[in-house]
């Protein structure tokens, strides 16, 4: 598995602008942070940080990081065009010394001690079983301190064919362990030898409710092109993050394209994950300047 510890002079008559179709829909008005990737590796809309930085393992503290502004335009670009809406953000190697970018999670997530939703929804374009260079992968995964510790995340696993899995996993008070990933009782959803190949796009979203309540009441449900997946529900799930240490990591050991991507402050319905899988582009009026939304 990846390693999984812890871890934006004419004077003319003033005109009334116009909302589009897909101004005005609940998907768009929920979302807190939105990257088209259509010219830049870089957020058009946040409610934190738009730019990415870099998380590298030091190179004599085991277990410590170094942290960079910026990230590798070596490994990560743009691909114009070539999107699913647009251009979109093309990973074309694995960072060294486990290296991975991330967006901060400060403002761009709507965390609340005290119970809190929200969802993250994205395009993914790659094969798993071809593309891949390291056994696992994670497109996205939102932490501070790992993965199996306070982490929401989609992974593809070292299984032959992968599978695609979702965990929301709660963060662990000292000295406790995670439950197993192999363990049906694991907070996980699992897509077994999903089938993806190079040239087809995929939407995929994880959206949750009721996380950090303290009560077994929290919900988060994984949705593959417009369709539910499964869920975990009926129990507690808190992330307990700092939020000014927390992550928002893309691509981690990611090839590929990747596309439409969009964080929001609230859990989507059903209905609304279907909206966003049929019009890929429903959220493109966020390029709009301010004054146009």
């Amino acid at each position: 598995m990846t390693p999984r510890l812890a871890i934006a002079c004419l004077i003319v008559p003033a005109l009334v602008p116009t909302a589009s179709p897909a101004a005005d829909t609940p998907p768009r008005k929920a979302v807190t942070f939105y990257a088209s990737f259509d010219d830049e590796a870089a957020a058009d809309f946040a409610n934190g940080g738009k730019t990415l930085s870099t998380r590298f393992n030091h190179p004599t503290e085991k277990g410590q990081f170094v942290f960079e502004k910026g990230f590798d335009q070596k490994v990560f670009r743009i691909a114009k065009g070539k999107g699913i809406q647009g251009g979109a953000l093309e990973v074309v190697d694995v960072v060294p010394r486990n290296g991975r970018v991330f967006f901060p999670l400060a403002g761009n997530l709507a965390f609340k001690k005290g119970g809190w939703g929200g969802a993250v929804s994205c395009w993914v374009n790659t094969d798993p079983n071809t593309q891949l260079k390291t056994g696992f992968c994670d497109p996205v995964q939102i932490t501070q301190k790992g993965a199996n510790n306070g982490g929401i995340w989609f992974d593809f696993n070292d299984a032959k064919p992968r599978d695609l899995r979702m965990g929301a996993f709660p963060a662990l008070a000292e000295g406790q362990k995670a439950v197993p990933e192999p363990d049906p009782n694991a907070p996980m959803v699992r897509v077994q030898g999903v089938g993806f190949k190079v040239g087809d796009w995929h939407h995929v979203v994880v959206t949750w409710n009721n996380f950090d309540t303290g009560k077994p009441d929290a919900r988060a449900a994984l949705y593959v092109d417009g369709k539910l997946i499964g869920e975990v529900k009926d129990r507690e799930i808190g992330m307990s993050w700092d939020v000014e240490k927390a992550g928002i990591y893309l691509g981690v050991s990611y090839i590929g394209l990747l596309d439409e991507f969009a964080l929001f402050g609230r859990e989507l319905s059903a209905a609304e994950v279907a909206m966003l899988h049929q019009k890929p582009g429903l959220l493109a009026s966020l390029k709009a300047p301010e004054k146009e939304r």
